[in-house]
């Protein structure tokens, strides 16, 4: 009797082509997407550099065969209308609610993962529950209570409401990340004498980089982005860019050589941070998809 041959199942015609060309293809297509996701992007750089008659006048594109309308004075223009200010509150806002949703959720998620305290599973039920809670229905509430602490229209007042709404997405999601963690390493450390902050801050807190960078781009960008929140909570002195360019699309209409200035350097932040972190963050992605 004949023993059965072990390995691959043989491939078909058609697998084989795939196998062949598929790679490359994939590649090209894959490259192709990229550039027609970027053009939105380079569109609006060129707006911004060119001149406002131009814009009005004619496409973005054309100014491949006019070099000559581009120019930096809308840039000199968008500084002259008090927006450096706004693109500081914007960082006042957004760093710290990112450094305090990070700081409290990693260690609430770590007191849910490896911590035993009475009520810790229904507590984590409520925090997922508030997961689903839609923004919009606290905004009044929350304004009332702003008011009466004398905090309403304050960058605090912003950071607050952001970090209160950011800590379930963040605690769920570094929770589940801690619980990957080897248990070994944990009590390797209690043996060795560590307390729970030690093991915490020296074991925990390290391994969970990826999962941190992929909070911190997510939490960074929906801050960043943010213009509901902004326009119940900032007033005109503590507005963010997103409620700056709101109010000059309300005032100036299509005043193109504020505007445009203004939105690319609004999102070259975030494109910045992203593709800087972007390692990390696909790791976080991926992390406990495969145990």
């Amino acid at each position: 009797m004949t023993a059965p041959t072990l390995g691959a199942p043989p491939r078909s015609t058609l697998g084989r082509i795939v196998d062949r060309v598929g790679g490359g293809v994939l590649q090209a297509l894959l490259v192709l997407i990229g550039i027609f996701w970027l053009v939105p992007t380079l569109g609006l750089f060129v707006v911004s550099i060119r001149e406002e008659a131009a814009n009005n006048s004619s496409g973005w594109w054309t100014v491949f065969t006019k070099p000559a309308e581009l120019t930096l004075s809308s840039y000199s223009n968008l500084l002259a209308s008090g927006f450096t200010a706004s693109f500081w509150n914007t960082v006042l806002i957004t760093v710290p609610t990112t450094i305090l949703v990070i700081g409290v959720a990693a260690m609430a998620a770590y007191a849910f993962a490896w911590m035993d305290f009475p009520g810790r599973d229904i507590l984590f039920l409520v925090v997922v529950a508030l997961l689903v809670v839609p923004i919009q229905i606290a905004l009044i509430p929350i304004a009332q209570l702003y008011g009466f602490l004398g905090i309403f229209g304050s960058i605090p007042g912003v950071v607050l409401f952001h970090v209160s709404f950011g800590l379930p997405f963040a605690i769920f999601l570094l929770r589940n990340f801690f619980v990957g963690i080897p248990s070994s390493l944990l009590e390797a450390a209690r043996m060795d004498g560590a307390g729970e902050w030690r093991i915490f801050s020296t074991v925990v807190f390290p391994l969970a980089k990826p999962a941190i960078a992929s909070l911190g781009i997510f939490q960074f960008l929906w801050v960043w982005n943010d213009l509901l929140v902004a326009l119940v909570f900032a007033n005109t002195e503590n507005q963010p860019m997103t409620k700056a360019l709101q109010s000059q699309m309300r005032q100036f209409g299509t005043n193109v050589d504020i505007l445009a200035p203004g939105a690319f350097l609004s999102l070259i932040i975030p494109l910045i941070l992203f593709f800087a972190f972007q390692r990390y963050f696909v790791q976080g992605m991926l992390a406990g998809s495969v145990k």
